[in-house]
């Protein structure tokens, strides 16, 4: 598999504004930066460079001995919006923050950063959101359940919860 995690002096000496804005961006909680009302999540910037934002969080979980956790999904998707409101739960960022390091990919109408997720091991994304979790090498760990994630709205909070944690705590103990 081609990986496409960039050196990270070449990373740095290209990207060092977009550096500066990601590492910003990082520090507030998932998905505020985009927070449109209170109970509606809106974490896929069509505009963001995805491949330097997933870099930027493989780079980061490489360096924190953390997983990489990349949503390849879009705002119109209500399941995409789901999986991004249950992360704001604060149970959601105890986990997320003491084992993921994480970054949003818009896919637009299923059009955009499509090549980004083929380097991943997935051809199409099928549906919304389609969720790769990657060791701190950038290996996906849960290629097979990757696309399935486009029914995450009629998913428990418990059941989605219990996934994440079981890629953060393998042998599954309790947090």
């Amino acid at each position: 598999m081609k990986y496409i995690v960039l050196s990270l002096s070449l990373l740095l000496s290209a990207c060092t504004t977009s550096a500066i804005a990601t590492d910003h961006a990082a520090e507030k909680p998932h998905g505020e930066a985009h927070k449109v009302s209170h109970d509606e999540y809106r974490p896929y910037d069509a505009t963001a460079d995805a491949e330097i934002d997933i870099n930027h969080t493989l780079i980061a979980a490489k360096e924190e001995g953390k997983l990489g956790l990349l949503v390849f999904g879009a705002n119109w998707c209500h399941d995409s919006r789901a999986l991004a409101a249950y992360f704001e739960e604060p149970r959601f960022q105890t986990l997320l923050r003491s084992h993921y390091k994480v970054a949003h990919i818009d896919v637009g109408q299923k059009d955009r950063n499509i090549d980004l997720a083929r380097e991943f091991g997935v051809d199409n994304i099928v549906g919304t959101p389609t969720v790769f979790i990657t060791n701190s090498d950038g290996q996906v760990l849960n290629l097979e359940t990757a696309p399935t994630w486009r029914n995450a709205a009629s998913r428990s909070e418990d059941d989605v919860y219990d996934y994440f944690r079981s890629y953060a705590h393998p042998s599954g103990q309790a947090e």
